[in-house]
């Protein structure tokens, strides 16, 4: 199975993430947004698959700091623009699998699709 998680190494859910990962045996590749930054034509296949009110962290300081223009961006088709540009804007983890797509951690969830 091949596994991508996408996040940034410092991120505590990330690193969580990582750590079950690890327990759990499955290999993976990881995508560090800092130092490989973020493509928009993947970003627009998350929205596509999962929904930009699952992939766009609302919560976090980098959304609060976004101009109004890029705010309101982010609830059209420029949503991936913005959020390429603004990595620590999508939810973290973000993990592409065959078959299927995860978005945050939750172990049980991780679970049912992974394992």
């Amino acid at each position: 199975m091949t596994i991508t998680l996408y996040g940034i190494p410092n991120c505590d859910t990330v690193k969580k993430a990582r750590t079950w990962l690890d327990q759990n045996g499955l290999a993976y590749t990881f995508h560090d947004y800092k130092k490989q930054g973020a493509d928009p034509a993947g970003i627009a296949g998350w929205i596509a698959e999962a929904g930009a009110a699952k992939i766009i962290n609302k919560a976090g300081t980098t959304y609060r700091k976004l101009t109004d223009a890029e705010k309101a961006a982010l609830e059209g088709p420029g949503a991936p623009d913005v959020l390429a540009a603004n990595a620590s804007v999508i939810k973290r983890p973000v993990v592409e699998y065959p078959g299927g797509l995860l978005v945050g951690f939750n172990a049980e969830a991780w679970t049912a699709a992974l394992l």
